[in-house]
Order: C-alpha cells, then structure tokens, then sequence
C-alpha cells in the first residue's frame, strides 16, 4: 500500500501503548496508526456497530481476500 507521508506528534505515553498494541498484533506502530485510524472512520460511519462487529467485519473481509472462506451449506441440517 503505497501512500503519502503524514508527520505526527504523538504523546509519548500514547507512543508507548501504541507500540506495545502493535507489537502485540505483529504491526509496526505506522500500520496501528492506520488500522485505528479505519476503524475510527468505520465506527463513525455506523454508530449502530459495535467496535468487535467492525473487527470481525474486517476481519473475514481479509479472510475472503486470503481464499480462507468456505461456502456455507444452505438447506442441510
């Protein structure tokens, strides 16, 4: 994902979570930044969602892209 550079002053105790957030993720701090940031302009978006639908959502859209999803069948019990 090429894209533009956006210098930022961050707080650095909020550098500091941010970091240990995205090592826990396995991101680099710039990635988590992002991630936060589409979430936040999701959320926005639609109030009505709760912030672990949102994350599922994006989730099973990576999924989809990765080929790891299996038709569900319909009608069989």
């Amino acid at each position: 994902m090429a894209g533009s550079v956006l210098p930022i002053r961050l707080d650095p105790v909020l550098k500091k979570r941010l970091t240990a957030k995205a090592k826990a993720e396995g991101r680099s701090v710039s990635e988590q930044i992002r991630y936060y940031a589409l979430l936040a302009m999701i959320a926005e978006e639609n109030p009505d969602l709760p912030l672990s639908m949102i994350q599922d959502i994006l989730e099973g859209d990576e999924q989809a892209k990765q080929g790891l999803l299996e038709p569900y069948p319909w009608g069989v019990l």
